[in-house]
């Protein structure tokens, strides 16, 4: 059995890109957000800090890939910074992408194996709460993720590993 060594960036993905249209999106190397879903609780929503893109609004914890990251370990990694998700309670699903050609957003959805209870670990949120599926559309999203959510949804209620725990 070999041993993967941990994920050393070479460079930091932290950045704004610009599009042709002067959109501008977060991540030099693209971004990754994590849909951390619990068959008994719903899925794992970030409130957004005022001051961060779209502020005010909630969406996933995720952020910027640094260079050669996958979208899975950005998504784990920015999730534990950001809410102390524990990745040892996690269970790959599957990842959804939105890729504009200049710059790429990737969903990465995960099954909760073992419960755990997320906390600010640091000043991009406000708050974090599970919701249930049924009660995410009443909330303000960010629009990005609003836009993403009915066939992310439609994906968790399909899968049948995501009904594991």
């Amino acid at each position: 059995m070999t041993h993967k060594p941990p994920f050393r960036a070479t460079s930091s993905g932290d950045g704004w890109v610009e599009g042709a249209d002067g959109a501008r999106f977060w991540g030099l190397f693209g971004a990754a957000g994590l849909l951390a879903h619990d068959a008994g609780r719903g899925i794992l929503l970030q409130h957004r800090a005022s001051w961060s893109h779209f502020g005010g609004t909630w969406g996933l914890p995720g952020g910027a890939r640094h260079e050669g990251e996958s979208a899975f370990d950005a998504a784990t990694r920015e999730a534990a910074e950001e809410a102390a998700v524990p990745g040892d309670a996690l269970v790959p699903l599957f990842e959804s992408v939105l890729d504009l050609g200049f710059w790429s957003y990737t969903t990465v959805a995960v099954s909760v194996r073992r419960p755990f209870e997320p906390h600010i670990a640091d000043p991009e949120s406000l708050d974090l709460q599970w919701v249930s599926l049924d009660e995410v559309t009443a909330l303000p999203l960010h629009p990005l993720f609003a836009e993403a959510w009915p066939k992310l949804r439609e994906r968790l209620q399909v899968d049948p590993s995501a009904q594991r725990r």
